[in-house]
């Protein structure tokens, strides 16, 4: 199984910049060793099980708890039976498409 997890999370009393907060997750999910992908909006995992991408979003969340007062968070989930390396894979097929 390959979940597609692309989410945002970061507080909203922060003031105008908030990627230190974002940083902090974005370590957090290499040091989990799961693949993933920092973009301008947000940032895409992917797990073998949806308990796992759920638990990234839950350390992710306990990350900003102490600090944060409010906290955003948006989450797309694409679940698929198959295999893993799904996040190179689609970008690969675009790619491939938009050279054609």
């Amino acid at each position: 199984m390959s979940v597609l997890m692309n989410y945002a999370m970061f507080p909203t009393d922060k003031g105008a910049s908030v990627s230190p907060y974002v940083a902090k997750i974005v370590k957090m999910v290499s040091a989990l060793g799961f693949e993933h992908r920092l973009t301008a909006m947000g940032t895409i995992v992917e797990t073998e099980t949806l308990e796992q991408a759920l638990e990234v979003v839950n350390k992710s969340y306990k990350l900003l708890e102490p600090d944060c007062e409010r906290v955003y968070v948006t989450i797309n989930l694409d679940i698929r039976k198959g295999e893993m390396g799904r996040i190179e894979k689609k970008i690969k097929s675009v790619n491939q498409k938009l050279s054609t």
